[in-house]
């Protein structure tokens, strides 16, 4: 008698008052709705992609355009990403720790890509340096073209991605406060030293689930490139471009092909964004028990 009242204090207790069909048909509709919205499309990419075989997705992969495409997309990842690494801890490191005016109007700005049309912000740049423009005329004269060019791509896509690293930063290093970092410097580490060996190492998994969400919307990047870009064949477009290009040629098994390299990486960076989260969770537990 002992050991059944026992286990039914242990057993988990539900923090709603619905029945077990009605919990079974509430999971029963996210799982259909996921897989409607998620999974058939992801099978239809990867079915079309090796639908005619896997020589040809490896001719369309191998194919020169493809080839510049993919090129291009990881040059402009490997721009962007760093430099909003460098903006996202320059960012929270100023609004986690110190005081100042204007503290929240530079959240609100941070927050701009969310809010904003990645078209619009194409169109921004169009604005900027565009042959109407003072810029754009000035800088072609120095020999520097921005627009239908790696500038501007790299541009838009570092507009349409900066908040990533930035907001995944700023509430953890506000909740993690400044006691580690005063502990520090009343040893005698300056402010450098402070930084690398106190406040980053603190923030590694939360700067690393950053720098994963940015990648992949790097990468991943359509409507902003799409307009500065200018769709220049084996130039200017980036995998996106080049997909919906491939697809309006009716050259489908080309361009869900080169879809099926964009759709594994949003698997690999699920994933990976499953793991940090797990990682990252075990960390904040073991902080809170010491």
């Amino acid at each position: 008698m002992a050991t059944k009242l026992t286990a039914r204090r242990h057993r988990r207790i539900s923090p709603t008052s619905e029945s077990r069909p009605v919990q079974w048909l509430l999971i029963g509709i996210s799982l259909i709705f996921m897989g409607v919205i998620l999974v058939l499309p992801l099978y239809a990419v990867f079915h079309e992609a090796f639908s005619k075989g896997i020589d040809i997705f490896l001719a369309a992969l191998s194919e020169k355009d493809a080839q510049a495409a993919i090129r291009l997309t990881l040059l402009v990842a490997a721009i962007a990403v760093p430099l909003n690494v460098i903006f996202g801890l320059a960012a929270s490191w100023a609004i986690a720790k110190f005081e100042f005016k204007g503290k929240a109007f530079l959240i609100t700005l941070i927050d701009l890509p969310f809010s904003v049309s990645p078209v619009i912000s194409g169109l921004v740049y169009v604005l900027l340096f565009g042959a109407g423009s003072f810029l754009g005329p000035w800088l072609k004269s120095y020999g520097i073209e921005v627009l239908f060019a790696l500038p501007g791509i790299v541009l838009a896509t570092i507009f349409v991605t900066f908040p990533f690293v930035a907001r995944e930063l700023i509430p953890l290093m506000q909740d993690q406060g400044t006691g580690d970092e005063e502990a520090a410097l009343s040893l005698g580490a300056n402010g450098w030293q402070t930084f690398f060996r106190v406040t980053l190492p603190n923030i590694k998994w939360g700067l690393l689930y950053g720098v994963l969400l940015c990648n992949a919307r790097a990468m991943g990047e359509f409507g902003a490139v799409a307009v500065v870009s200018g769709k220049i064949r084996g130039q200017t477009t980036t995998m996106p471009l080049q997909v919906e290009m491939l697809y309006n040629e009716y050259n489908a098994t080309a361009a869900f092909a080169l879809a099926s390299l964009l759709a594994l990486l949003a698997l690999v960076t699920l994933v990976l964004k499953s793991v940090l989260e797990w990682r990252f969770g075990e960390e904040i537990a073991a902080g809170t028990h010491e």
